[in-house]
């Protein structure tokens, strides 16, 4: 429940934009992480300064220093090698900005959420659900620095694992938060099946598998091979599937099986949810309901389309960072079919509280 007795809606208005601009701020995130990923820029700090790091480097001294320590590391020595100060700053740059924004958001939750409890406008399940909120944050900055390390060592990548868990992470706070706020924001939930309710939040859940499963492509660059569809290079089901053993390391390490596994979870997740959007409309809800689950269901058929685009281009940084933030927003919708439907409590839906 977000229930507190000086909860007005008045009050209610200001937590829910507050939360929202830290979910916007979320998705730009995401994006400028993806876009770290796809022009390699995510090995070029080899430090992690959680309090220190606001500044980069602010003379020619300091950034042949940060350069001479890049340079003992994999990256540098097994893929750019020569590579000139000039060029190092093309790297260092999107990374560094990528950090910084991440405290930033940090600030921009934690300094207002202080100020709404000072000033008592949030307490009981709220308070909660916002310190939690916070804490996975936290924990956000430290997976981050997790996932880099594990470039540093013997390759000069990071492991799919800890990329997708970082993303994943990342994806969890961008819907919790998007659940908060859009429970404050429209308090009065409507009624449906409760197939209906269960319904959508399997397709959250499935959604996230895809995401994570796309995770994984980018972390194997898997969006490299296999640049056909609907067949993979004239196969439906290409030789080589499941050649690791064990068997499940295939799902997460053999760059054909990944790549066919988000391929078969995309589908499937286009399919499911426009069928899911045809159900929904025949039970005729609230106009607020159908409008959500409308822009859910294009949004489905927009991200399939653009995953396909990206495949059949050989993942170029635009077209591949459109995909991942179209991911973001197709999670964002789902949320926001659920988020507006009562949680089949009749006390909870007359209070408009979750």
């Amino acid at each position: 429940m977000l229930q507190s007795p000086t909860l007005d809606d008045t009050r209610r208005h200001w937590i829910a934009v507050w939360l929202f601009v830290v979910a916007a701020m979320i998705f730009i995130i995401v994006v400028l992480g993806g876009l770290t990923r796809l022009t390699h820029s995510g090995l070029s700090m080899v430090e992690w300064k959680p309090i220190t790091g606001w500044l980069p480097p602010l003379s020619e001294a300091e950034w042949e220093e940060t350069f001479a320590k890049y340079r003992q590391y994999p990256e540098y020595q097994e893929i750019n090698k020569g590579m000139t100060l000039t060029e190092f700053k093309g790297i260092f740059w999107l990374e560094f900005i990528h950090r910084v924004w991440g405290r930033i958001i940090g600030i921009a939750f934690f300094l207002p959420f202080v100020f709404f409890l000072a000033k008592r406008w949030v307490s009981g399940p709220l308070v909660r659900h916002l310190s939690v909120i916070f804490v996975l944050g936290g924990l956000q900055g430290g997976l981050g620095w997790f996932m880099v390390k594990s470039g540093l060592v013997d390759r000069p990548d990071v492991s799919q694992y800890r990329l997708a868990a970082h993303l994943c992470l990342a994806l969890v706070i961008f819907a919790y938060i998007m659940w908060v706020a859009l429970r404050l924001k429209f308090p009065v939930l409507h009624s449906v099946p409760a197939g209906l309710r269960n319904g959508a939040n399997g397709l959250i859940a499935l959604i996230f598998v895809t995401i994570f499963s796309g995770a994984l492509v980018a972390g194997l660059d898997a969006g490299l091979v296999y640049n056909t569809f609907p067949l993979m290079d004239g196969d439906l089901i290409p030789e080589g599937l499941f050649d690791q053993t064990p068997l499940l390391a295939n799902f997460f390490e053999n760059i054909i099986t990944v790549q066919f596994e988000h391929r078969v979870l995309a589908i499937l997740t286009l399919v499911l949810v426009l069928y899911y959007v045809f159900r929904l409309h025949q039970a005729d809800p609230a106009p607020s309901v159908r409008k959500a689950a409308t822009a859910l269901g294009a949004m489905a058929v927009v991200q399939v389309l653009l995953g396909i685009t990206t495949l059949l281009l050989v993942v170029p940084v635009s077209v591949a960072a459109i995909h991942q933030a179209g991911a973001v927003v197709l999670l964002g919708f789902a949320v926001w079919v659920r988020a507006a439907m009562e949680d089949g409590a009749p006390s909870e839906t007359e209070a408009g509280t979750t």
